[in-house]
């Protein structure tokens, strides 16, 4: 098969990486990929959202199969572009399509979902600049600290949390005033819940699934989870306090009524769904839904997978998602990333990196890079590589990662060392 990879992250070399063992797949492209990407798999210059010249280069090539890394395309629409095309209609997309993909693209719809479902998760309310004066009054009724989360995309920057009600009603008038632009349009005020997070990631067919690994990912600049909120400073999997009774409870109380809700809702989901929980006094709570894997949690998942991650896909496109066993990894799996200086702010770009061949025992997953005209490996992101280790429990592995992050060399590199540090 011929299979085209959308996105250019850490998230989308880890896909590459894995397919690119399977001897179904003969030609593996990434549009637009990175330097990691090239070097296992052919990058085209398109753009995530350009679905026009995505569908032209599929139909040139020979496409069978599309998987779509980020979650912009698919709140965007690409499955229903390419369904309602004739020429396109046969290629098999692995994604939702835009009514599904707004469990993501709109906090509002996916809490309403989850309400309706009944999946536990905290109670919110929604609020516009026509009813700005009843969020403020709701703030009133709640306790600190204050969640408020823009309905819309926001590049994983539109949630805000404070523990002064003063601070929280500036944050709804600015957030209501276009503070995310479109995506704040409506802003939901949520209660917070108190606990400790992780992600369990499920690939669905619409009728059944299956559950990959579960993950932590660290998203704080800061050791210690402190500072600014980034896409990611590293991850681990599996995650020793989700034992089998918590992810049984996952399963029971989150994933099937998911499902189950999907199918009652008639929204055709071909894709993953990636749930954000909240591990409170042994009960799991939804925080989010995400329609794609995350990242850099799929540089931790993927590795686990044992099953050729081709049949997996291609069961998902045909419906047949049941006839699959899958196999994991006894082992753990770290990842640690490595970031521009000045990241999550403003950062340079363009800076050499060395140190490459100096590394062992990891799997070296590039996000924001690129090559310059003399074919040198150079940072063009905030996040720059993703640093993946095996070991037999996430301390042997987070060695082997840290190992390997001082070796690899460029100006203003900065890596949270603590990685792990709350299991």
């Amino acid at each position: 098969m011929n299979v085209l990879i959308v996105g250019s992250g850490g998230r989308e070399h880890t896909f590459t990486w894995k397919l690119k063992q399977s001897a179904k797949v003969d030609k593996l492209f990434v549009a637009p990929g990175n330097a990691g990407t090239a070097a296992i798999a052919e990058n085209v210059a398109i753009g995530v959202s350009d679905f026009e010249k995505l569908g032209e280069f599929a139909l040139k090539n020979d496409i069978d199969m599309i998987v779509v890394g980020p979650e912009v395309p698919l709140v965007e629409g690409i499955v229903d572009y390419f369904k309602a095309d004739e020429k396109l209609s046969s290629i098999k997309l692995i994604g939702p399509d835009a009514q599904g993909a707004a469990l993501e693209g709109s906090k509002d719809f996916s809490k309403n979902f989850m309400e309706k479902y009944s999946i536990p998760t905290g109670k919110a309310g929604t609020f516009t600049k026509e009813t700005l004066a009843e969020g403020l009054a709701y703030l009133e009724t709640e306790k600190a600290p204050y969640v408020l989360k823009a309905d819309g995309l926001a590049a994983g920057k539109g949630v805000i949390i404070t523990e002064s009600l003063d601070e929280a009603k500036a944050t709804l008038k600015e957030m209501l005033d276009g503070k995310f632009g479109e995506a704040s349009k409506s802003v939901l005020v949520e209660e917070y819940l108190s606990g400790i997070e992780l992600s369990v990631f499920v690939l669905t067919d619409g009728s059944d699934y299956v559950i990959f690994p579960e993950a932590k990912d660290y998203k704080r600049i800061g050791e210690g989870d402190t500072g600014l909120n980034t896409g990611g400073m590293g991850a681990v999997s599996p995650v020793p306090f989700a034992n089998k009774e918590f992810l049984s409870k996952v399963e029971e109380k989150v994933v099937k009524p998911t499902i189950a809700g999907l199918k009652e809702e008639q929204i055709d989901y071909k894709g993953f769904i990636f749930i954000g929980l909240m591990n409170v006094e042994g009960e799991p709570y939804v925080i989010e839904y995400n329609v794609r894997m995350g990242d850099p949690e799929t540089e931790v998942v993927l590795p686990l997978i044992k099953t050729d991650l081709m049949d997996l896909l291609e069961a998902t496109a045909n419906g047949t998602l049941s006839s699959q066993t899958l196999e994991i990894e006894d082992k753990s799996a770290t990842t640690v990333m490595l970031v521009s200086g000045g990241y999550p702010g403003s950062y340079p770009k363009g800076k050499v990196m060395t140190g490459f061949d100096d590394t062992e025992d990891v799997i070296l997953f590039h996000a924001g890079t690129s090559q310059n005209e003399a074919g040198e490996v150079v940072t063009s992101g905030g996040r720059v590589l993703s640093i993946t280790a095996y070991g037999s429990d996430k301390d042997d592995a987070l060695a082997k990662a840290y190992k390997a992050a001082e070796k690899i060399q460029f100006e203003g590199k900065y890596y949270r060392k603590d990685i792990g540090f709350d299991l």
